[in-house]
């Protein structure tokens, strides 16, 4: 990397998680970015861009939805697939000290782009690695249990009760790209840990699958 020998250096997670001996050999197979920096905050020069891999038929991801919504039982599933769009937002906020926001804009603004539906909460935020295993189909935030950066660290999972705030209000457990799909045609996740500087950027495209 033409690194000097006099000169200092850290390798961090994407999270600015330091490696070091003791937490060196949990890396094996994570498949985890890795930054070279000067010192763990160091601001980055550059935007950096990772392509994630995931198995699945794009069908599975953009149609699997599709039946649990047309299936609603005669109601109008609209209001279910935005239940499920705030879902992330009610859980990054559960455990805030402070006041909770959580914001549903609906843009028109044909000079932006296309229509879309935009999300705002002041939760915690997800690190590269947490959107990476959002846009992975059926990893379920309750059995990414292992990962060296924990999908929703910290995260407990609230009492049923039902069709109430406080709780997962996901009807149909389709989960939230499903959601996506069903209202329309991209995702942009843009998320900020809030123990971190970085900002993390997630793109689901169906006209990129």
């Amino acid at each position: 990397f033409g690194i000097s020998s006099n000169e200092t250096f850290v390798i961090t997670t994407t999270n600015r998680t330091e490696i070091t001996e003791d937490n060196f050999s949990k890396l094996v197979h994570d498949g985890v970015t890795l930054y070279l920096l000067q010192s763990v905050d160091q601001m980055l020069l550059l935007a950096t861009k990772e392509r994630i891999e995931f198995l699945p038929h794009y069908d599975t991801l953009v149609k699997s939805g599709m039946y649990e919504y047309y299936a609603s039982e005669g109601q109008n599933p609209l209001p279910f697939a935005l239940a499920e769009l705030i879902d992330n937002s009610l859980s990054a906020t559960s455990q805030n000290t402070g006041i909770r926001s959580i914001q549903i804009k609906l843009l028109f603004d044909d000079s932006q782009g296309k229509p879309a539906v935009a999300v705002i909460d002041n939760g915690s935020g997800m690190t590269s690695k947490q959107l990476n295993n959002w846009a992975v189909y059926r990893l379920s935030k309750f059995t990414r249990q292992g990962d060296f950066e924990s999908d929703h660290s910290g995260y407990v999972r609230p009492l049923p009760v039902p069709r109430s705030l406080n709780s997962d209000i996901s009807y149909f457990g389709v989960g939230g790209k499903q959601a996506v799909f069903f209202v329309g045609q991209s995702a942009r996740m843009i998320s900020k840990p809030a123990a971190s500087q970085d900002v993390h950027e997630l793109v689901l495209s169906k006209e990129d699958f």
